[in-house]
């Protein structure tokens, strides 16, 4: 991408003000896109993106740039720009790179930019017949097929000159249900860190069916009521409430500023003694799974929480400084426009030790959130917001009656301690992960667990 001999005068002249540490991520990344609305394709797009970031340390300080210019004068004056944010002290610094070569952990079978578009419609079509077949109601369906293809390079001041490339590919299924006078949705949205071998194993009708089957559900439900109850939360996506509460306040991004609930709480016991949390990129072909990650430091599993006592945290280079830490492989971009931070991977809490149905069999008045939605909360307090796409009520520990509108709100601290039953059939749900280095792609899992009470709003 670009020769080792042109990074090492562009690092050496992000070093000449005074600068302790400089790093270049180069970029060059295919994407394609396909939206297909009522069986009929709406948007068929490919684009590629090509650019190099530059960031320098100074101590704690720390100074981003990037441009789309890789010529050596547009780099060395993008270089300088940089540096002259960072002091005025001039230095001849002499930079020697040595190429790292990584293990491919998730090995891809076909590149998706490879394959001919009519052969992703003709997947979507299977889709799309799938979901709208499964019932009169439904009166839309919405699919949306990606791919992305991305090489980069990383070289740094300490040495470091090493490449990767990550291929994902992903698609969502939405299906809208109406009876004329309201409408309901269900979606679904694998994705993996694989080329188009990912539709051998995941199969777009039986997507359709389950967006279909939700939507339609949900339509015929009755309000949740609310108050404070016993939940259960299944697994797969039900994780997308650990990650949001929880793990974004165990991100160093947090953390070394003290704008966490967790910070300086190492070896404290923050949760049930049920729960360990962990965040792991080794995780073969996962959709947040990483080679290496956005500083070159290769993936690596990392324990959060073990049996409700907090291990660690997710660290980055410029975080390690402030919390006098080591880096965890957890740091990660959108893109060469933004500067890499402390994220989460495949994110989880491991299976326990309840079996799935006594889990159920235990609630004598609650509710059963099959599958998470959206939602928000608050990074500095823990506080949070999330909705219900598809719930049942449970009475006497029977799955009683679907019921929708249903919310989840709490503290994720106080959520953590309120985990007193987890199950044994730990899932994956995917999802885009916003954060100040952008979007990026993570999983969030769980087995089926029991929260003791939690507010759950409704109406």
């Amino acid at each position: 991408m670009l020769s080792k001999d042109l990074l090492k005068e562009v690092l050496s002249e992000a070093l000449k003000t005074g600068g302790d540490f400089a790093e270049v991520f180069v970029e060059d990344t295919i994407n394609n896109n396909i939206s297909m609305v009522n069986g009929k394709v709406e948007n068929l797009v490919s684009g590629r993106d090509f650019g190099i970031g530059i960031r320098i340390f100074k101590g704690l300080k720390s100074v981003y740039a990037y441009t789309n210019d890789s010529s050596l004068r547009g780099l060395l004056d993008t270089a300088y720009k940089a540096a002259c944010a960072i002091g005025n002290l001039k230095k001849d610094v002499d930079v020697n790179l040595m190429e790292r070569l990584n293990a491919n952990i998730h090995p891809i079978m076909y590149v998706p930019s490879s394959i001919v578009s009519s052969k992703k419609i003709e997947l979507m079509k299977k889709g799309y017949i799938s979901a709208k077949n499964y019932s009169n109601e439904i009166v839309q369906v919405t699919i949306n097929y990606l791919d992305k293809d991305q090489k980069v390079l990383i070289a740094n001041s300490e040495g470091l000159f090493t490449e990767d490339r990550r291929i994902r590919t992903r698609i969502n299924i939405s299906s809208v249900a109406s009876d004329g006078k309201e409408n309901q949705m269900g979606s679904e949205s694998p994705g993996r860190l694989m080329g188009f071998e990912m539709f051998n194993t995941v199969d777009p009708e039986y997507y359709g069916r389950e967006a279909s089957e939700r939507a339609v559900k949900m339509l015929h439900a009755r309000n949740c009521p609310a108050g404070r109850m016993t939940v259960a939360i299944e697994n797969g996506f039900g994780g997308v409430i650990f990650h949001e509460a929880c793990g974004h306040s165990l991100e160093a991004t947090s953390v070394a500023k003290g704008n966490s609930v967790f910070a300086g709480k190492l070896g404290e016991q923050i949760a049930s003694t049920k729960v360990t949390a962990i965040d792991d990129g080794t995780m073969p072909n996962l959709w947040g799974s990483i080679n290496i990650d956005d500083e070159g430091t290769p993936g690596r599993k990392n324990i959060l929480i073990e049996n409700g006592i907090l291990k660690g945290y997710m660290i980055d280079k410029l975080n390690a400084r402030r919390m006098n830490m080591d880096i965890t492989g957890s740091s990660r971009r959108q893109s060469y426009k933004f500067a890499p931070t402390s994220r989460m991977t495949n994110t989880y809490i491991a299976n326990g030790n309840d079996d799935n149905e006594a889990i159920i069999a235990s609630i004598k008045d609650g509710l059963y959130a099959k599958k998470m939605g959206g939602g928000s909360v608050n990074p500095v307090t823990g506080e949070f917001n999330f909705a219900v796409a598809e719930g049942y009520l449970v009475k006497n520990g029977k799955i009683y009656e679907p019921v929708r509108g249903a919310s989840l709100i709490g503290k994720g601290s106080e959520v953590l301690m309120n985990i007193d039953m987890v199950g044994k059939n730990l899932d994956h749900g995917q999802g885009m992960c916003g954060s100040s280095s952008g979007s990026v792609p993570t999983n969030v899992g769980q087995p089926l667990l029991r929260v003791s009470e939690i507010t759950v709003g409704g109406r």
